[in-house]
């Protein structure tokens, strides 16, 4: 059972990361666009991603900890407690990025394409330390 759940866990997890990839990116574009029509779709392709990125968050932690409540011995890996900090500091992240869904809709976004070029490689840095810390499990 415990492949079956850790398998789920990482299907949610990609599909998670695909929007934290991607939203910001639609960012980028959406500050270029100056027309009624070309907001109005940006803040629909902005809202949906949201959602189904949400959808991936909350799978990822439900699979996360279903693991838990199967083997809680998992706890007491230092990695483990590493990578549970970087998921709760990406689920932060991804909270923040609702913020910027909101700016946009309200025509108050202030971040320039740039910023959200470099905001976009945030969850590249997370993606990383976490593969390392599940396959390295360095502590």
């Amino acid at each position: 059972m415990l492949l079956w759940i850790k398998a789920f866990h990482v299907i949610f997890m990609v599909s998670w990361f695909a929007g934290l990839f991607y939203l910001p990116r639609l960012f980028v574009y959406h500050c270029d666009v100056h027309d009624a029509e070309g907001h109005t779709r940006f803040c629909i392709m902005e809202r949906r991603l949201y959602a189904i990125m949400t959808i991936g968050m909350v799978g990822t932690w439900l699979f996360a900890i279903a693991m838990l409540a199967m083997y809680p011995d998992f706890l007491k890996a230092g990695w483990l407690h590493a990578k549970i900090a970087c998921a709760v500091l990406l689920s932060g992240y991804h909270g923040w990025l609702k913020t910027r869904v909101r700016s946009f809709a309200a025509k108050t976004n202030a971040y320039s394409p740039r910023f959200y070029r470099w905001i976009n490689e945030v969850p590249a840095v997370f993606l990383v330390a976490m593969v390392i810390l599940v396959i390295v499990k360095p502590f």
